[in-house]
């Protein structure tokens, strides 16, 4: 058994922003759909997870993209657990294009959560043996990141039934979505999104309203954001993102 897998997707029409570059949500979907296909072959998917009362869940999130595949392009996905220690496994990522050019990199921090308390289980008494590789794709620490305090832009959005995953809780894609739409318009039409880190901290389930806020920092293109719960302020996740400008400097 490989602690290497490969996926191949084709970027869809539908999938692509305004110039014809596959949407940042879109990638992140990719590494989903092939994180979940590694994860079954290892005898850890959340089918397998749910049968003793647990399931998956994403805690921390890094991707940085050097370019943007385009539209009826190849992208392969390669993908392998680095560590698993505790309450935390590391998964990481690497994004290439048909010919075999580096796209991008990811990494990413799971947890197995009990259905039943809500809260993480310790990974041995859950997750079988399976093989790593302690190479990594992005070398981040997962430090705490940066809290949002004076807002710039903000907006409030419904929670949708077509937000939420099998575990009746909101995708961990779709919380990427509502940052990215706190952007400014004029940063969205002419620049690039390099890097976006997420930390996942609470639920947000169907009928909720979340708020989206967003502020520059002092790094030039960098922005913050946070979601948080509309009806009692709790922060569901935190997030930044850094921008390259103008976009054509960036393919």
């Amino acid at each position: 058994m490989t602690p290497l897998f490969e996926k191949d997707f084709t970027v869809q029409y539908y999938e692509t922003d305004q110039r014809g570059f596959a949407r940042p949500v879109a990638l992140l979907n990719y590494l989903q759909s092939a994180a979940g296909d590694h994860a079954a072959l290892l005898g850890v998917a959340v089918a397998d997870l749910r049968k003793s009362g647990h399931t998956w869940v994403l805690s921390r999130l890094h991707l940085a993209m050097e370019s943007y595949p385009r539209v009826g392009t190849t992208v392969r996905i390669r993908t392998w657990p680095v560590s698993r220690m505790n309450l935390f496994t590391v998964r990481d990522f690497e994004l290439f294009d048909g010919e075999g050019v580096v796209l991008g990199r990811a990494s990413t921090s799971w947890a197995v959560l009990n259905l039943k308390t809500r809260r993480p289980a310790q990974l041995a008494g859950v997750l079988p043996l399976y093989p790593l590789h302690p190479e990594r794709a992005l070398d981040d620490a997962f430090s705490t990141l940066p809290l949002l305090e004076q807002p710039e832009y903000e907006l409030r959005l419904p929670v949708l039934r077509g937000d939420l995953d099998i575990n009746r809780h909101v995708n961990n894609t779709v919380y990427a979505g509502w940052a990215l739409e706190t952007i400014p318009l004029e940063v969205d039409d002419t620049c690039r999104l390099a890097a976006i880190e997420i930390g996942f901290r609470a639920e947000a389930l169907y009928g909720d309203t979340i708020v989206a806020r967003t502020a520059r920092t002092e790094d030039a293109g960098c922005y913050v954001h946070s979601i948080e719960s509309a009806s009692d302020g709790r922060e569901l996740a935190r997030l930044r993102t850094r921008w390259i400008c103008p976009a054509s400097t960036f393919h």
